[in-house]
């Protein structure tokens, strides 16, 4: 379907999301302006109001934000923090009632937290703002809603929000709250995010509009493909209803290895497409770094990016990184070697689908091998094999010459999938440039010259 057809759905989406966050940010107007004057004003001092008082508000359960509070069943206090880490992108202006300086310092007030950003000088709530928010100066309160900010909170397990530490000397609480930008936009437009390639986020998107039938490998390869796709549909009952996930590690690994051409992108394209996931491939020439310590940061970025989110993360020629440790010889053999086991330790933690595809399974560290849950080789194709991919590659608007027998060619030359994708594409393209859709033996046959001369070889 395309972005015409879809676009109505989108704007649609988008303004059922922005009345829900409306209601949202004017229920936590209310909270600020009550906490304010308890806290201020009001005879009852600090402890006076409790933020449960102004009751949120009945979300229209279509929108984002309501389908979010009722998929993780979110409480008050935790609705109450998103809408607090939400405002600064969507109504700054909500939270400028916290640069009220402080009377007797002439400056800011310590408990209300936060930060002034650099750009639209807007105000940033960090921990200790949504404490206060939450519990103004009430210790025991404060207590009992710590457990909301650690890392095992569902807030932040699930990528709905994220906090950064100011510095190792500084208080936990100062830790700055943002949000996701893919999270955002879910809550906001509703549309899909997909981080910018480059030197933040090297990792590029691919797709695939060809279906499962297509995929020519034998049925034993096509067996252990499904069990990857049946761990995309079936981990959550299994990790949450089953409660395995104190027993089993929150993601999957999968090793593709064989020889170029025989379909290991390919098949992690259509994984992503059965089971609606996104597939990034790890572009390695800018994520490897000759500078110590650059490649873990590389890749620190792009699990990062990818925590939460379902993504498949494929690492064509993985070897580059996930190859065997070295004895340590320098302190270059050291560094590539810590690299290994940062790979191992993100990799462990990951909740994803991590694939790494190498041509020979051998040059695979072994602490890798040991974990992963999947080792799929790709050999190359059979006689019969060849010709059902001789057969589906050519255009339903080509036709071929009366001389050309892909049964002869399939027997006749063992060559990859890929390889004979290239010759089709090379062949069509020569006979369009000659005004035909008769596709010659002559041009198949000098496609066959053209791989063959890539690797040293004759016809």
């Amino acid at each position: 379907m395309d972005a015409t057809t879809n676009s109505p759905n989108l704007v649609k989406q988008a303004n059922t999301n922005a009345n829900a966050l409306e209601l949202e940010l004017l229920w936590l107007a209310e909270v600020l302006d009550a906490r304010i004057q308890a806290y201020f004003y009001d005879q009852g001092g600090p402890l006076h109001f409790q933020f449960e008082k102004a009751q949120p508000p009945d979300l229209d359960p279509s929108s984002n934000l309501a389908r979010l509070i009722t998929k993780y069943s979110l409480t008050a206090a935790q609705r109450l923090v998103i809408a607090l880490v939400i405002a600064p992108y969507i109504r700054p202006q909500l939270l400028d009632v916290f640069f009220v300086p402080n009377k007797y310092i002439q400056r800011g007030h310590t408990e209300f937290g936060g930060l002034q950003a650099q750009g639209h000088s807007g105000f940033i709530p960090t921990i200790e703002t949504a404490l206060f928010v939450l519990c103004g100066d009430c210790l025991n309160e404060r207590f009992n809603l710590t457990q909301e900010f650690t890392l095992s909170s569902v807030l932040f397990t699930q990528g709905i929000i994220e906090h950064e530490s100011l510095g190792p000397l500084e208080p936990w609480t100062s830790s700055v709250l943002t949000m996701p930008k893919s999270m955002l936009d879910h809550l906001t437009t509703g549309g899909p995010y997909e981080p910018a390639y480059g030197k933040d986020f090297p990792a590029k998107k691919i797709t695939t509009s060809r279906k499962w039938e297509e995929l020519v490998l034998p049925e034993s390869l096509l067996s252990q493909l499904r069990e990857i796709a049946d761990w995309v549909t079936y981990s959550p009952v299994l990790m949450q209803d089953w409660g395995m996930d104190n027993k089993l590690s929150p993601g999957y690994t999968a090793l593709f290895y064989g020889p170029p051409g025989t379909g290991k992108t390919f098949s992690a394209s259509l994984l992503g497409y059965l089971t609606n996931r996104d597939v990034y491939k790890i572009d390695l020439s800018l994520l490897v770094s000759k500078y110590i310590g650059e490649t873990e940061k590389n890749l620190a970025k792009v699990f990062d990016a990818a925590e939460h989110k379902g993504w498949i993360l494929f690492f064509d020629e993985a070897d580059a990184i996930f190859g065997k440790r070295t004895q340590v010889d320098d302190a270059k053999d050291r560094y590539a070697n810590q690299e290994v086991s940062y790979l191992l330790q993100r990799i462990e933690s990951f909740d994803g689908i991590v694939i790494l595809a190498s041509n020979l399974k051998a040059n695979i560290d072994d602490a890798f091998i040991r974990r992963f849950q999947s080792i799929v080789a790709f050999p190359m194709p059979s006689a019969a094999e060849r010709l059902a991919i001789w057969q589906g590659a050519f255009s339903e608007k080509s036709r071929l010459d009366d001389d050309v027998d892909l049964r002869q060619l399939a027997k006749k030359y063992e060559i990859a999938g890929g390889t004979i994708m290239n010759i089709v594409r090379f062949s069509s393209l020569k006979t369009l440039s000659e005004g035909s859709k008769v596709i010659r033996l002559a041009s198949i046959e000098q496609g066959l010259r053209r791989e063959f001369a890539k690797e040293g070889r004759r016809i």
